[in-house]
């Protein structure tokens, strides 16, 4: 079955950076759709990044220039490198295995199917 487990979060001033890994298993990980999405507190899930079967790449606005998305196919292992943080970064971010895109209403909404457990960045001084 898929499991997608996520390491990497911690406590980071305003301005650090950190690398969110996420170990998958059960697909074929190399040509899948993946992606990051993130939860604040009090708030619904946000889609942060995607990564397609073709290694294009694409993110959301809130976070575009500051975070990059990878995947390393020989680990099947998904990467978010989060720059430049700032206190609204502070959320559990999950990966997820993704399975497409729709477009509604103009804005591309990613679907995906299953997702880890998450690992928390908090951003404070």
């Amino acid at each position: 079955q898929v499991q997608l487990v996520e390491s990497g979060g911690g406590l980071v001033q305003p301005g650090g950076s950190l690398r969110l890994s996420c170990v998958a298993s059960g697909f074929t990980f190399a040509s899948a759709w993946m992606l990051w999405v993130r939860q604040a507190p009090g708030k619904g899930l946000e889609w942060v990044s995607t990564i397609k079967p073709g290694d294009e790449t694409d993110y959301a606005d809130s976070v575009r220039g500051r975070v990059t998305i990878s995947r390393d196919k020989a680990k099947n292992t998904l990467y978010l490198q989060l720059n430049s943080l700032k206190s609204e970064d502070t959320a559990g971010y999950c990966c997820a295995k993704g399975y497409g895109v729709a477009y509604v209403g103009g804005k591309r909404q990613y679907k995906y199917d299953d997702w880890g457990q998450g690992t928390q960045v908090t951003v404070t001084s």
